[in-house]
């Protein structure tokens, strides 16, 4: 980890390739909080690809306005989604219909990671 960021919504750790984000329970994830992650796109990442993971311990509302302006951020390579409960999984399916970048769903921190470094080592041999 480089380094970790905490905010009155949640907490967001950097890591080399990937920012792994626990949002606090019963808040509300509105499209104004994606600054956020527009800084640490423009701070951390500015020069390459990194991935958005979210691990769904707490339970929380998410505007699904948010993924349109998340969508906007060129170097995002994709979601990915870790919950141990399976209404956030219902709840990622409706999401996924929202964001226009590689969403996926997964029961582990470790395949969403695997997922993630998968799409950067792509995208690296794509471009």
């Amino acid at each position: 980890m480089l380094v970790l960021l905490t905010y009155d919504f949640c907490t967001i750790e950097v890591h080399d390739n990937y920012v792994v984000v626990v949002m606090k329970e019963g808040i509300t994830v509105k499209p104004e909080d994606n600054k956020v992650l527009e800084e640490i796109a423009n701070d951390y990442y500015e020069d390459r690809y990194f991935g958005y993971i979210t691990y769904r311990k707490n339970s929380y509302a998410v505007d699904p306005r948010i993924y349109f302006e998340t969508s906007k951020i060129k170097n995002l390579i994709g979601f990915a989604v870790v919950a141990p409960r399976k209404i956030a999984k219902q709840t990622a399916e409706v999401e996924r219909i929202f964001l226009k970048k590689p969403y996926q769903y997964f029961d582990t921190m470790n395949e969403a990671i695997d997922w993630i470094n998968s799409l950067i080592i792509k995208k690296r041999y794509l471009d």
